[in-house]
């Protein structure tokens, strides 16, 4: 059984940082995993797409330059650390899994996640 489970949301001023991890059980070996955002009444957005190695990210384009992901697949987590915040920033933070493992292409679309956590909320305001 998968399990995905984020920490490390809260309240942040604008141009504050924050970190948020991913504790992940049960998945398999060698699948992509990553973060996706919603705030409310938007659909689910990309922030960061981790390939299985973490070798590669695919960031969108909103975070670019501010967003930094990685994965430690030794203790079986993925991260997001997250600087120069904007209140635009406001949203709920999921992690994501993949379910098949050593894809070609990097999955970057939330349809093509099966898993997900339940979510972080992360509120920038001053």
């Amino acid at each position: 059984q998968v399990q995905l489970a984020e920490s490390g949301g809260g309240l942040v001023q604008p141009g504050g940082s924050l970190r948020l991890s991913c504790a992940a059980s049960g998945l398999t070996v060698g699948v992509a995993m990553g973060w996706f955002r919603q705030a409310p009444g938007t659909g689910r957005e990309l922030i960061a797409a981790i390939n299985w190695s973490g070798g590669y990210i695919h960031y969108g384009d909103s975070v670019q330059g501010r967003f930094i992901g990685s994965r430690d697949n030794d203790k079986n987590m993925i991260y997001l650390q997250m600087n120069s915040l904007k209140p635009e920033d406001t949203a709920i933070y999921y992690c994501a899994a993949d379910s098949r493992p050593y894809r070609s292409v990097l999955p970057t679309t939330s349809d093509e996640y099966g898993y997900w956590g339940h979510g972080a909320q992360v509120t920038v305001s001053s």
